[in-house]
């Protein structure tokens, strides 16, 4: 072999150096897309930047009476630090709202029962029912030692006014892009 054969810069041969080289070319992209992400995300506050488009306006008044802003709850300023939409918190006076509002499909947006359980309560008597002014919603019961049973009240309903009371059959049908978003979810909490 001549000389210049073996030691020839070829980024193409099959060498023991050009693979390491390789392979440490593409950790450095891997690890520089990765901190590139990390700065984004810290830079904009740690909150994913779907969340940092315009709060949505919320309604002044439920079923005629006026709404009153309240702070989340520590558990849902915990989620909707991660949530793909915005969440807000109101009473009426009687019971507490949470609206949650997004504009793609996210399994982020799950039933109220699935909360519930995992805050230790007990779901009883979940059915669906139709309001005072036949609205149809998917209710139960809450129940943990130590706390009052509480009402739980849910539905999600699209830009064009289409209801679902089921997040699964609501996830579908906007990811197949049969309900038209944005979607808001609200949750009422009363007493029983």
């Amino acid at each position: 072999m001549r000389w210049p054969d073996v030691f020839a810069p070829s980024p193409w041969r099959n060498h023991f150096a050009h693979r390491v080289l390789h392979k440490l070319a593409f950790t450095l992209v891997l690890v520089v897309s990765l901190v590139a992400s990390f700065w984004s995300q810290m830079r904009d506050g740690g909150v994913p930047s779907s969340s940092h488009a315009a709060s949505p306006e919320w309604p002044a008044t439920w079923d005629g009476v006026p709404l009153r802003p309240q702070a989340l709850g520590e558990v849902e300023a915990r989620f909707a630090r991660h949530f793909p939409g915005h969440i807000a918190r109101f009473t009426d006076g009687r019971q507490v709202l949470v609206m949650r509002q997004v504009e793609r499909p996210t399994r982020l947006l799950h039933p109220a029962e699935d909360c519930w359980r995992a805050l230790g309560y007990r779901i009883l008597q979940a059915r669906l029912e139709h309001d005072a002014r036949d609205r149809l919603w998917r209710c139960f019961h809450a129940e943990r030692a130590g706390s009052s049973t509480q009402r739980v009240c849910e539905r999600i309903e699209d830009a064009a006014g289409r209801a679902f009371t089921d997040t699964s059959a609501w996830y579908w049908a906007s990811w197949r892009a049969s309900a038209a978003g944005p979607w808001t979810a609200v949750t009422v909490v009363s007493p029983p």
